[in-house]
């Protein structure tokens, strides 16, 4: 029997098509070929292919045409497009985290701060449809890219829920930063929102897949949401906010910290936090409190490593953790980050479900109803938290 060889090309070169590439690297139950990447900017993709060695492809469609599997690690705004066409041409497709969302009218002057959000909610789930619907027609998947899904510590909670038949009462959950990796995060019509929709859709997708895992272990069916109450706020553009130059401040339409309260089908519920006003690294974790267990998933920071120095300059070339101001004193160090955070459980997953045919956990499904949920949270916000119902698709 001949030996199944996947081959795969990512569409981006910035951070997210970075981190990829590493976990693309640490497969090991299936055969790939990186065939190559492309971007729009030839000097990014330069600077991205060549140490890599790989191919740069000259267009989107020339890369979608020579892989099997197209990896869309670009700005928000673009994903609808890619990942339609590569499934038209039966191609799977990997996307990254906004999975779609609104992106204004179009004109260069579009403003985030003030277009009415019953509009943006329409928009999103319309593309949902699209996307949706292009999958249905294509022998290709689509594969969200929700690395929460995947990481270690979600996954042996997913197994306590199957094994203990919990019902879960209460989640809480969040992702904070100091900032984005992203030069065109902070303007609406690439990122498709602020921190409710890059940072909070993160332990939002990890709360609406454990609800799912509940109900399939209890009742042969997920338990989905119904309703948000959300509010949102703009700190670091406020004309009394103190810059002290540690928080990135280049948002131009957008929120810096989100908090959303989301009620499942069985009236429970989930409250999530996500903002860009953060020190100290990245801080992500889902609290999950069930009838017979309680859980602390901590995706980062933990305390599997830590170390001290006192001066910096002796861990000029190590890395510690992702976003850390200073090195200097007590760190938490991510010894693997990327096991830690789930990339390569997620790209593991991914292609034994191209190669093999697994079915996916962190699908279609689960994205719809993410993005579903924080428009309709944008919505909330609006009208300064009341509470909103969800469209599922």
């Amino acid at each position: 029997m001949a030996e199944i060889i996947i081959r795969c090309g990512l569409a981006g070169s910035g951070y997210a098509a970075k981190f990829h590439y590493e976990a693309l690297r640490r497969l090991y139950s299936v055969k790939i070929e990186i065939t190559g990447a492309y971007s729009p900017t030839a000097e990014r993709l330069k600077q991205f292919t060549e140490p890599r060695n790989i191919k740069a492809f000259k267009s989107i469609e020339e890369l979608i045409d020579n892989v099997d599997v197209v990896h869309v690690c670009t700005p928000p705004s673009t994903h609808e497009s890619i990942v339609i066409s590569a499934l038209e041409k039966n191609k799977h497709v990997i996307v990254e985290k906004p999975f779609t969302g609104y992106f204004g009218d179009g004109k260069e002057d579009f403003n985030g701060d003030i277009f009415p959000r019953e509009k943006g909610l329409e928009h999103a789930l319309a593309s949902i449809k699209r996307m949706i619907d292009a999958e249905k027609k294509s022998r290709g998947k689509i594969m969200y890219a929700e690395n929460w899904v995947y990481a270690p510590a979600v996954r042996k909670e997913r197994e306590m829920l199957e094994k203990t038949r919990a019902q879960i009462i209460w989640m809480h959950g969040e992702e904070s930063h100091s900032g984005s990796h992203s030069a065109t995060y902070g303007q609406w019509k690439f990122s498709g929102g602020g921190s409710m929709i890059g940072k909070g859709c993160h332990p939002l997708a990890a709360a609406l897949y454990f609800k799912q895992v509940e109900g399939k272990a209890r009742f042969d069916k997920p338990i989905r949401p119904t309703a948000i109450s959300a509010r949102t706020h703009v700190i670091t553009r406020m004309p009394g906010y103190n810059n002290e130059g540690h928080l990135r401040t280049t948002y131009k339409d957008i929120e810096d910290f989100a908090l959303l309260h989301v009620i499942f089908e069985d009236g429970t519920f989930a409250d999530i936090f996500a903002t860009e006003l953060v020190l100290g690294g990245v801080h992500n974790w889902i609290e999950v409190n069930t009838s017979n267990h309680r859980t602390i998933c901590n995706i980062s920071p933990n305390n599997a490593m830590q170390t001290y120095t006192p001066d910096e300059k002796h861990f000029k070339d190590v890395y510690i953790v992702e976003k850390t101001e200073t090195k200097q004193g007590w760190s938490s160090v991510s010894p693997d980050e990327g096991w830690f955070t789930g990339y390569q459980h997620e790209m593991e997953a991914f292609y034994r479900s191209a190669a093999y045919g697994d079915p996916i956990e962190s699908n279609s499904s689960l994205a719809a109803d993410v993005i579903a949920t924080i428009y309709a949270g944008y919505l909330s916000a609006e009208k300064r938290g009341a509470e909103v119902g969800i469209t599922l698709l």
